[in-house]
């Protein structure tokens, strides 16, 4: 069994050594393939992205996340783009070309009919004196040591790397471009992080009739009476501005009554919890989720612009958000 993870340890050293080397050796053609990219996004063209085997499969997971961080993009498989699928390819785009040896014959095929439609291309290739990179107008080189493989032939540490220099340009063009977690939610509409990061703590919160607010001179069993009438598992304690002093919860009622018995009669500003967390209504929800996660805390008080309470955020309410 050892001998079974020290392989397999093995490969994960050779693939980040592979890692580091690309690290290393980032120079000024990935700038210039930066530029290019955001010239072409900011004109209203797009990424095509062109490969073939294992550089295909990374090719179509590196447009998948350019299109998600708001570089659009396309993936074009070079056997069908000489049927056809040229036509994804139009004269504000720019092709990026993937291929390790740079002498894969069938990416090479699509590059005269790209040149002859204006088309810049970028070479992404591990040898700049390959003719993929030669038959290009710019290139960017990933050298790495080796392969993982025992062989080194299977591409393992170059597609490790090329997906990592995918993840490089997709990330740096994100913040080039400005691009916000409002973008990416507005991109991902479907699933949690994308609720998460369009609704507003405004969108979740409780209204005035689902929790309870008094003031810190009403007593601990009028605020539990208030608490049942909200159907709501605190109660919030404000001055007489409206703005939040603490917050008083059935957890409270529990640890005070144990040393306490006759605490019901006491102001529930005497008991409560000084200082309590709040949120903005006009905060975005995921701050929220955060805090929850962080703080392990179930009630959030919510205030206004004024710092006045205008809502409660509860645990429970979250999974009906589809938020947790």
């Amino acid at each position: 069994m050892r001998n079974i993870i020290a392989k397999a340890q093995e490969v994960f050293d050779i693939e980040i050594e592979g890692l580091k080397t690309l690290r290393d050796n980032i120079d000024g053609q990935f700038e210039v393939l930066i530029e290019k990219c955001v010239e072409t996004l900011d004109n209203g063209g797009k990424l095509v992205i062109a490969g073939i085997g294992k550089s295909g499969y990374i090719g179509k997971k590196i447009s998948a996340t350019l299109s998600s961080v708001g570089s659009p993009s396309v993936f074009m498989h070079p056997v069908e783009a000489l049927h056809g699928d040229l036509g994804l390819m139009q004269s504000k785009d720019i092709l990026i070309a993937l291929s390790y040896s740079g002498e894969t014959d069938e990416l090479l095929n699509i590059l005269s009919p790209a040149k002859r439609l204006g088309i810049p291309i970028v070479a992404i290739t591990g040898d700049s004196q390959s003719r993929l990179a030669k038959l290009s107008d710019y290139c960017v080189e990933m050298k790495v040591p080796r392969e993982a493989c025992p062989f080194n032939l299977a591409p393992t540490t170059t597609t490790t790397a090329l997906l990592a220099l995918g993840d490089a340009l997709a990330l740096v063009l994100l913040q080039v471009r400005g691009f916000t977690k409002e973008n990416y939610g507005r991109l991902h509409p479907g699933g949690a992080i994308g609720r998460a990061v369009t609704m507003t703590v405004g969108d979740i919160m409780r209204g005035e009739d689902r929790f309870a607010v008094v003031n810190p001179s009403t007593c601990v069993k009028e605020t539990l009476f208030r608490m049942t009438q909200s159907r709501c598992g605190c109660a919030i304690i404000a001055d007489e501005s409206e703005c939040p002093i603490g917050i008083f919860t059935d957890g409270d009622l529990r640890r005070h009554v144990e040393h306490d018995v006759e605490v019901l009669q006491r102001p529930v500003g005497d008991v409560m919890t000084k200082n309590p967390f709040r949120v903005r209504r006009s905060q975005l929800a995921v701050e929220v989720i955060k805090l929850i996660e962080n703080k392990k805390i179930n009630d959030i008080i919510v205030v206004d612009d004024d710092g006045k309470v205008c809502g409660m955020v509860d645990v429970q309410d979250l999974p009906g958000f589809k938020l947790m």
